[in-house]
């Protein structure tokens, strides 16, 4: 089963994602069109989900209308760099749950080691969106998901804002029903497990450490 992959390439996240690649661009200015280019994202992410009607007075007369259920909808960042979408996409989803996974990458192995996990209850009810701006190795999306899926949501879709094929094999590899939202898939993974061109380092870039 091949895994499938959406590419969001509305002008509008093309055009912010080219200013964040960018090497002059201050930590002030990455985070914000980060934030700005998770909110549009957001729109594409959530374009299928399930809505529900309810009755609602207009000044005008009573109708049926339809609405989506946030509270349904949980946002799970990887920590930290995933930090940098949750703001954009809650103003989207106000209602959304927010839960954690804390993931870091062995620098020898490039292999996902876990610190920190917490998600809401009754996460069988929940359409999970799991948040990090690189599916690099594929490795600590592929550890995420793992742990995700022992809570045993109604569904999970994975967002980032850039990755490469041979990231997006090794997750579809182990991953296959998991559908993957992306603004670009660029060329590949250098000898340091770093995507080319990129962006560098999302949570440095994000956060302003080295």
């Amino acid at each position: 089963m091949a895994g499938i992959v959406h590419l969001i390439d509305h002008p509008l996240v093309q055009h912010k994602l080219t200013l964040m690649r960018k090497k002059s661009a201050s930590v002030n200015s990455f985070t914000r069109l980060l934030d700005e280019l998770s909110t549009l994202m957001a729109y594409e992410i959530t374009r299928d989900m399930p809505m529900h009607t309810v009755e609602i007075e207009t000044p005008l007369a009573t109708m049926q209308s339809r609405l989506i259920d946030g509270k349904k909808i949980v946002l799970v960042p990887i920590l930290r760099a995933g930090l940098g979408f949750l703001s954009g996409m809650r103003s989207v989803v106000p209602g959304a749950r927010v839960g954690h996974i804390g993931l870091y990458r062995d620098p020898k192995t490039l292999g996902a080691i876990e610190y920190y996990f917490k998600m809401p209850s009754g996460m069988k009810d929940r359409d999970a969106i799991v948040l990090d701006p690189m599916l690099a190795t594929g490795n600590s999306a592929i550890a995420a998901v793992d742990r995700l899926k022992e809570t045993k949501p109604k569904s999970i879709r994975f967002v980032c804002l850039l990755t490469c094929p041979e990231g997006l094999k090794n997750f579809h590899d182990n991953h296959p029903d998991v559908p993957v939202y992306t603004a670009a898939i660029d060329q590949g993974l250098n000898d340091h497990g770093y995507i080319v061109p990129g962006l560098g380092d999302a949570g440095d870039r994000i956060f302003g450490t080295k």
